[in-house]
């Protein structure tokens, strides 16, 4: 009879979260490991970022939506469970027994259309790319066609349009608000976003709106989609992001938000999106996003924590230009090897021993730590969501799909851009894993648009 003290013992005790836990963790370190084992100077052809891949593999995306964009060819895999779950909760209400699986696929496609095309068109400006005058066209049309009378298809809808940028693609936005729609963090984050973007956001539209995000703020630290449930990644960026635009992001318990945030990213290097759940490439902006907020913060009067000994430093630029040239780069890999627990696998992630330090200046030791680890999230990204062929996915062993792809592509620029003081100041080499040429366009955080875009959106919409 196996004893207590055997694997075989110590697995039967285990819970199913923590198997699941321990079998990606095995993933993730085998792939680490392999890489870890091939000559330097092989190093960063594996490191490199498939331009041309995704590309290719986001493009093709848009050609098979048909030249209206209203054919989907079904074999694609374009919308995965992750992305339902947070953007699309709302269709479940209508899924009961009396319902065809057909008929439930028809209603997600309707509300998902105008998501994969930002997903897909925002992608693709990460990358430096556009698309050509034919699928422009198209896409604006069925864009112009989409700012219905819901909110989050009319936040895509719009980012998509800015992200196209150019007098057809911005004079094509009816800026009027969805009202009396879906009440939680989402829809607040995603009606004051769009009303900023269009220079529509006032005093009324923002009313009441940070007394419910501070209501939603968990004991954790991060914020839930609604009062009462449970702190999400997701919500969390939305909430502060919220808050940001309405200048109100003071009043949140930004002490705790951090903490939580900060212990989110694991032994795996990459995000969860909640305590106790499994690693996702899509949290590298979610939750990696809302560091790159809190280091704007001195535009919308960032006071600190306001205790003696401990303050925010909001400086987004925390070395010196020498001090980053004489790192060894080799510190920027000690994450892929944390040790094995007791139980022969590597240690639990998610733990206060094994999450960075946050960005906090303790003024007794004149010490700057940063946010979080940058250079080994964009391990997590290249090496393991990746896909070769094109493509990013949730995590080795799923499939790639363009929410992750865009919100990989989103958080690898976030790190990459971490420790620049502007988004005009390039980032130094060795602030991007891999070669030079893995750089993506920088983002606003606030609205996860590429910069340029943003502003030549802001200057047209200005201008009414």
């Amino acid at each position: 009879m196996e004893g207590e003290g055997t694997a075989t013992g110590r697995q039967r005790r285990a819970t199913a979260s923590q198997l699941d836990q321990w079998t990606v963790q095995d993933q993730v370190f085998k792939i680490y490991g392999a890489f870890a084992s091939i000559p330097r100077s092989a190093q960063s052809v594996i490191l490199e970022l498939q331009r041309d891949k995704h590309v290719e593999y986001l493009t093709r995306g848009l050609q098979q939506l048909g030249p209206s964009f209203v054919v989907l060819d079904a074999k694609c895999v374009l919308l995965p469970s992750s992305c339902v779950a947070f953007f699309l909760d709302d269709c479940f209400v209508w899924c009961s027994s009396i319902w065809t699986a057909s008929i439930l696929k028809v209603v997600l496609y309707e509300r998902s259309r105008p998501w994969l095309c930002y997903w897909i068109l925002h992608s693709i400006a990460l990358l430096g790319e556009s698309v050509d005058d034919e699928l422009e066209d198209n896409a604006i049309d069925f864009l112009s066609r989409c700012q219905m009378p819901h909110l989050a298809t009319t936040y895509a809808a719009v980012n998509s349009l800015v992200t196209l940028g150019g007098h057809k693609a911005l004079s094509s936005i009816n800026r009027w608000m969805h009202d009396a729609g879906e009440i939680d963090v989402r829809a607040c984050y995603t009606a004051i976003s769009v009303a900023s973007i269009l220079n529509i956001l006032d005093d009324e539209l923002a009313k009441g709106v940070g007394n419910y995000i501070l209501s939603c703020q968990t004991y954790e630290g991060g914020i839930a989609g609604e009062p009462g449930s449970e702190a999400h990644g997701g919500y969390t960026f939305c909430g502060l992001a919220a808050m940001v635009l309405i200048n109100q992001a003071n009043s949140l318990d930004l002490a705790s938000l951090i903490d939580w945030v900060a212990f989110r990213q694991g032994v795996e290097c990459g995000f969860q999106g909640r305590t106790n759940k499994l690693v996702d490439g899509c949290y590298s902006f979610w939750q990696g996003g809302v560091f790159a907020l809190l280091q704007r913060l001195p535009a919308f009067g960032g006071e600190g924590f306001g205790t003696s000994d401990v303050e925010v430093e909001w400086v987004s630029d925390s070395t010196s230009e020498g001090d980053d040239e004489d790192r060894d780069s080799s510190d920027d890999n000690e994450a892929l090897h944390p040790e094995p627990d007791q139980e022969g696998h590597q240690s639990s992630s998610h733990s206060p021993e094994s999450s960075t330090a946050v960005h906090i200046h303790h003024s007794r030791h004149n010490q700057l730590e940063p946010l979080f680890h940058t250079m080994a999230l964009q391990q997590y990204i290249v090496l393991c969501s990746q896909e070769q062929e094109g493509g990013f996915r949730d995590k080795p062993g799923k499939a790639r799909d363009y929410y992750h792809t865009c919100y990989c592509l989103s958080g690898l620029s976030v790190c990459q851009y971490s420790r620049s003081k502007n988004e005009n100041s390039p980032p130094l080499p060795t602030s991007v894993l891999g070669p030079y040429s893995n750089l993506l366009e920088p983002i606003h955080p606030l609205y996860n648009v590429v910069s340029r875009q943003y502003h030549d959106a802001r200057e047209f919409f200005s201008k009414y």
